[in-house]
């Protein structure tokens, strides 16, 4: 798709459409209007239980069903997967094409199962992304050829979970990656990077303020289990060398209008 087509498409979205509200009818700069809309997001995404455009509902294997039973046997878990994330997946399609997005897809459909205790096979990305299960193991050993982990049934079986690709974004921030290297090596989009990591912020904030991890995943609004994912990674790299940057980060969360203990 070249770049006139992916901009009309661009144009199409709701979060197109509410970033021109903004700028044009209350007059906020673009930089200001991305701000609030990012903010927006971060505060309602998650918050109903309807599926939101680009969503879709899918039965996977739940993660403690066994192998080497039959499908009737096997224990399913209900999971909304997030197909299409709108304007960032066209942020993504505009700089590393369909094939660089398909791969980011990938890794957020394997990431949704695990937080919401499901696993899915090649088959189901395949399915869900509308593409041959050959496409998803081509996409596949590229993605693990670069380090990045597949949390996929046949991966899990026999080594446990691993990371998720939002845990592994974090870790190569708080190991003194910029967000631009980031985005080069992962191909995810910058806002849902800086997301990743200013989730992580939060939750370590929340955590050193006392809260127990289920609430901090309540007031949040993530799974309980990337809270667990965030927290084993801050004490991972709770050291001299890199406990600048994050604490230079909680301190300017805290510092921010309307912060107060216990709340964000």
């Amino acid at each position: 798709m070249n770049n006139s087509a992916t901009k009309r498409q661009q144009a199409k979205t709701p979060e197109q459409r509410f970033l021109q509200v903004l700028e044009a009818d209350f007059g906020q700069p673009p930089r200001v209007s991305e701000a609030i809309l990012e903010e927006a997001q971060a505060c309602l995404f998650g918050q109903a239980s309807a599926l939101r455009p680009g969503q879709i509902r899918v039965l996977l294997t739940a993660m403690e069903a066994g192998h080497g039973r039959t499908l009737r046997e096997t224990k399913l878990k209900e999971v909304i997967w997030t197909v299409d994330a709108g304007q960032e997946d066209l942020q993504v399609q505009q700089e590393y094409g369909l094939a660089g997005l398909r791969r980011v897809r990938i890794q957020r459909l394997a990431d949704e199962a695990v937080a919401q205790g499901g696993v899915a096979t090649q088959e189901d990305l395949a399915r869900a992304l509308n593409v041959s299960t050959r496409t998803i193991k081509r996409d596949s050993k590229a993605l693990e050829a670069e380090g990045i982990y597949l949390p996929t049934r046949g991966r899990l079986k026999g080594i446990g979970r691993g990371q998720t690709h939002k845990a592994q974004i974090v870790g190569r921030w708080l190991r003194g990656e910029t967000y631009d290297q980031i985005q080069l090596y992962t191909r995810h989009s910058l806002v849902s990077i800086k997301r990743y990591v200013q989730s992580f912020v939060r939750v370590v904030d929340l955590h050193q303020q006392g809260m127990p991890d289920g609430q901090i995943a309540f007031v949040l609004q993530i799974s309980n289990y990337l809270v667990g994912e965030y927290l084993a990674l801050y004490r991972q790299h709770d050291t001299v060398e890199y406990q600048a940057r994050l604490t230079e980060q909680i301190e300017r969360l805290r510092r921010a209008p309307g912060a107060k203990k216990g709340a964000l």
